[in-house]
Parts: structure tokens; C-alpha cells; sequence
């Protein structure tokens, strides 16, 4: 968390003209080049960052694969190189958007004794007449690249390197692999003649063998190496919805654009869990509705439900507040004339009130 960006002192003094007790800010919708003098600041509507991690498993052949099943009764080995894609997760991140058509703006009057206020960077009210913190996104996680598989030449004989074809390395390999496997039997029954009697050091050697048995077997059934991967893309639902295409994954490309039809859709719905009630109108709430107008406006954020799925399988289930499913509501102007210094704060994912102190 750091400092809002900016704290705007949003302060017009005319020393020749004395602040009368009247006097209140006003705060009325932003018309571009009708507002001259006053500070714009937008309300939000809740938008998420979409975080996805995948694995990405690259198998390759290995150099005596023709001869798996001649030496090693190896089948169905892969033959050439290929990808494979796993989706692991799905999570969502609320964060505030600039809503262009809630902008309004602070007007500085002679005769105002107008608030503090703070805005986010990208102009989100975050306060009145206090300090706010503005947030930001987390950092994303660490794409992780997998273990590397070993060169297999590091265990081989002087005999196997020097072997004339590739034919007659693959025998000789074959042969490595299969003394290996009886000096493993060997240890075990304790028949070795180098037997450790410790039973660590005893573990350690077979540990060691099974090691040089794994790197030579893979000339012949190949490699794979799975390394993680971190997509990063947002969503900025505008109304409920079933079955939004978010985007599509495909097993042998990865991640890909909603309108790729190379992959599966990974789909979310949005459903609104509660109705905000309508204002109740009479004569005597329309005359007080007159007198906010320059009020301060805010959120009253709604709570909806989002599902993430991809082919049936269920990554995100979670409710939060969501601006653009609430109503504006607005702060009475008298709460910032020159006898009151109320102080406010606003969550900057929906605009919605945090705190109110007088």
C-alpha cells in the first residue's frame, strides 16, 4: 500500500473577500468544457485482473528411440517433439476502474471553504478531508521454469562414446543399463561384493544407480520438462451474464484469445445476489433531493456472484461487491461547509463509503 498518489488541497481563498458561515461546496456532474474551475474525480465500477496458471510440459524423443522396443521392450515412446498444456488455476482480483460516465467535479468557489481531497492516480475519489491509502494490484506470481533434464552423455561408458553408429551405441547403452539393474539386485540381496553396512550409505548407492538407469532409459523413451507459466488478463463485466467466453484453452497451445476456436471456452457468469432499493419519492424527499445536488456523489455497490468454468470443471465461486450493479447516492454538501469538516473514505474497488467521521 502506498500514499494516494496525490492529496489535492482543494482550496480557493480570495483574501479580500471574507468566508461566510453560509457557504458550501459544491460538487455537480463533469461536462467537459463546462466545468472550469473545480477538481474531477471519477467513481468507479468494478473490474477484475484474471490470473491464470498453467503448466506447459515439453516431451521430447530420445536420440535411440527407434530402438526402445528392440532393446528395452520400450512401446509406444514419443517419436517427435510435442506439447502439453494443463490449466492449474483460475483467481480473480477486484480493483477499481475509471467509470467515464460517473465523472464530477469539486467546485472551487470564492466563498467556499472546499475539502481536501484524495484521488487514486488514475482520478478514483479515495477521500475527504483525510489521508487515504491507494492500492494496487498484487505482483504476479513467478512463472517457474522445470528441472532440465540431465545429458545423458555424462553417464555413459568410453565404450559407448566411441561406438561407430548410433545402431551400436544403442546396443552398447542398452547393455549399460541392463548391468546397472543387476548390480541394484546385487546390493539389495547383499550379495555385492562392495556392500556398504551402513544402511544410509546402502541407500545413498542405490539412489545413485536408479539416477544413471532413469538418464540412460531416456535416450530411449525420451524427456519431458514442465515448466509454469503465468497469464495475465482482465475482465470488466458490464451487465449479468451466463456464459461469457473469458477465453480459450487448448491442451496443445496454451491460453488463446476468446475468438480463437483453436481452443476451449473457459467461460464466467456474473448473477446480482441483491437488489439495492429504489429512492422512495414524495414531495418532502424530492425537495431535500434538490438541496444534495452538489453533494458528493458515491456508490452504493451491489454484491454478485462469479463462476469460472472450463469444461465443467469449476476454478473461481466467489461473491463481491460490484459498483455498476448499485446505485449513486449522494453525500448532503453541508457535511464540507466551512462549520463542519467531515471526514470520508471510499473503498476504491466500488466507490461504496468506508468511514464517516465528524
Amino acid at each position: 500500500m502506498k500514499k494516494a498518489s496525490f492529496i489535492l488541497s482543494v482550496v480557493y481563498c480570495l483574501l479580500s473577500i471574507s468566508l461566510t458561515a453560509s457557504a458550501q461546496t459544491e460538487v455537480e456532474p463533469f461536462v467537459p468544457g463546462s466545468t472550469l474551475e473545480g477538481v474531477t474525480y471519477y467513481l468507479p465500477r468494478t473490474a477484475f485482473r484474471v490470473t491464470v496458471i498453467a503448466e506447459k510440459t515439453t516431451i521430447k524423443p530420445g536420440d535411440f528411440y527407434k530402438y526402445a522396443d528392440r532393446y528395452l521392450r520400450l512401446q509406444n515412446v514419443p517419436t517427435e517433439e510435442s506439447v502439453q498444456w494443463t490449466l492449474k488455476s483460475i483467481t480473480l482480483e477486484p480493483y477499481g476502474k475509471p467509470d467515464k460516465n460517473k465523472a464530477y467535479s469539486i467546485k472551487l468557489k470564492s466563498k467556499t471553504v472546499a475539502p481536501l481531497v484524495g484521488l487514486s492516480r488514475d482520478g478514483l475519489l479515495l477521500s475527504i478531508n483525510t489521508d487515504a491509502d491507494e492500492s494496487f494490484l498484487s505482483d504476479l506470481p513467478k512463472p517457474e521454469k522445470g528441472a532440465a533434464p540431465e545429458n545423458p552423455r555424462n553417464y555413459m561408458t568410453q565404450e559407448i562414446l566411441a561406438a561407430g553408429s548410433t545402431a551400436k551405441m544403442a546396443e552398447l547403452c542398452a547393455q549399460e543399463i541392463y548391468d546397472i539393474r543387476e548390480s541394484k539386485n546385487a546390493l539389495v540381496r547383499g550379495e555385492a561384493d562392495n556392500t556398504p553396512k551402513d544402511g544410509a550409505q546402502l541407500k545413498l548407492m542405490l539412489e545413485q544407480l536408479d539416477k544413471q538407469a532413469s538418464v540412460l532409459e531416456s535416450l530411449f523413451s525420451g524427456t519431458s520438462q514442465t515448466d509454469t507459466e503465468v497469464i495475465s488478463l482482465f475482465y470488466d463485466p458490464q451487465q449479468e451474464t451466463d456464459r461469457d467466453i473469458l477465453f480459450r484453452f487448448s491442451q496443445k497451445l496454451g491460453v488463446l484469445d476468446a475468438d480463437n476456436l483453436a481452443g476451449e471456452p473457459v467461460y464466467a457468469s456474473v448473477k446480482v445476489m441483491e437488489t439495492i432499493p429504489a429512492a422512495v419519492t414524495s414531495e418532502d424527499i424530492a425537495k431535500k433531493r434538490v438541496k444534495m445536488e452538489h453533494g458528493v456523489y458515491y456508490n452504493v455497490p451491489a454484491r454478485a456472484k462469479i463462476n469460472i468454468s472450463y469444461k465443467g470443471q469449476e476454478f473461481v465461486n466467489m461473491e463481491t461487491p460490484m459498483a455498476q450493479f448499485g446505485i449513486v447516492e449522494i453525500l448532503s454538501n453541508a457535511l464540507f461547509d466551512k462549520k463542519t469538516t467531515t471526514q470520508v473514505t471510499f473503498f476504491q474497488t466500488t466507490g461504496g463509503t468506508k468511514d464517516v467521521m465528524e
